[in-house]
């Protein structure tokens, strides 16, 4: 057995190897939060956007394995001598900084300072709890005890909770009486544990890669990026480009909304926002929203938009962005419909 999870060990440990960079990239913008990505993508260039939209398209199942192998790379770059290379760690904390907030900057900056004391069984640590008792729930009640003693307190009650009541007893009191331990020994139990973790991630994949991977770090992203990359594809990937503008949201798509549905948005913008996201979009989008107002209130509106003048593209995107907020929570609520390409009609 243990010979069979060393086998499949330094399986996982080639296949992750022979990642290439790009694939690495792809699998960390995906395992990401999709705040965090979209901000890292914001600092690519075009060409860049577009290798890395490809290499994602590539990546639908990503194992468990190849996630923690290539969160583990990127750390251990963060924190290697490369990192303050490029930069300097003054360069490090502005930008961490500015990305987080001063505390959060802090708190990476000094783990970063701080050399790293390398714990046992810190595949262990990093493992859900509850799959680690089902892989050692068999074991004598001394290496089950040892095990513990090197793991989060949480995560080791979890654990021990989960035995048989006769069993958390014999543990605990291996626990209480348990004096120092040879490396040998812990050097061992941790290699084979760390093996089971290993054989048992090979078996359970998921999928978090793909297209509504991509779709919710676009939603996440500044308009205009999201734009230079829809753009961008409907010329070398019109299939995918159609099929990610059905599932996003831009604010051009208010035209897609039924009367009702504009009404209700109302209640929830501010309309100083509105006057600012209509300038400059097309008459059809303008004539949605005059249509659904008193003619007071439209008229108030068109007079708010032409005293503002020349306004910045940017600050035009900022608004447009905060309606669509809105409107994609109140779809999540079903309080509006949006009638997509391609999805099912609504009778009354």
């Amino acid at each position: 057995m243990a010979e069979a999870a060393d086998k499949k060990q330094a399986k996982t440990s080639e296949d992750a190897s022979e990642l290439s960079g790009r694939a690495k990239a792809a699998i960390l913008t995906i395992i990401l939060d999709p705040a965090a990505s979209g901000l890292l993508m914001q600092g690519l260039t075009e060409e860049e956007l577009e290798i890395l939209t490809a290499e994602m398209r590539n990546h639908k199942k990503v194992s468990t394995e190849q996630k923690i192998d290539v969160f583990l790379e990127f750390e251990q770059l963060m924190m290697g001598r490369e990192f303050y290379a490029e930069g300097g760690l003054e360069y490090a904390k502005k930008l961490l900084e500015k990305t987080l907030g001063p505390k959060k900057a802090a708190e990476i900056i000094n783990k970063i300072q701080t050399p790293k004391k390398i714990q046992p069984f810190e595949a262990a640590r990093q493992a859900d709890p509850l799959v680690v008792a089902s892989l050692i729930q068999n074991e004598h009640p001394q290496t089950i005890a040892l095990i513990l003693a090197y793991l989060q307190p949480a995560n080791a009650a979890l654990i021990l909770q989960s035995m048989p009541q006769e069993t958390q007893v014999r543990i605990a009191k291996r626990l209480a009486l348990m004096e120092r331990t040879s490396p040998e020994i812990i050097s061992e139990v941790e290699r084979y544990l760390k093996d089971r973790l290993t054989a048992s991630a090979q078996e359970h994949t998921d999928s978090p890669g793909g297209i509504d991977s991509l779709i919710n770090i676009l939603n996440a992203v500044e308009r205009p990026t999201e734009k230079n990359i829809i753009e961008t594809m409907e010329v070398q990937e019109p299939g995918l480009a159609e099929e990610i503008k059905k599932r996003i949201f831009v604010f051009e798509d208010v035209i897609l909304i039924d009367d009702r549905g504009i009404q209700n948005i109302f209640k929830h913008i501010d309309l100083k926002d509105l006057a600012l996201a209509l300038k400059g979009v097309n008459d059809d989008v303008q004539d949605k929203f005059f249509r659904n107002m008193s003619e007071r209130a439209r008229e108030m509106l068109k007079e708010d938009m032409t005293y503002m003048g020349p306004v910045r593209i940017a600050d035009v995107d900022k608004a447009q962005q905060r309606i669509v907020g809105v409107i994609k929570n109140l779809d999540s609520k079903g309080e509006i419909i949006i009638s997509r390409p391609g999805e099912e009609d609504f009778v009354e």
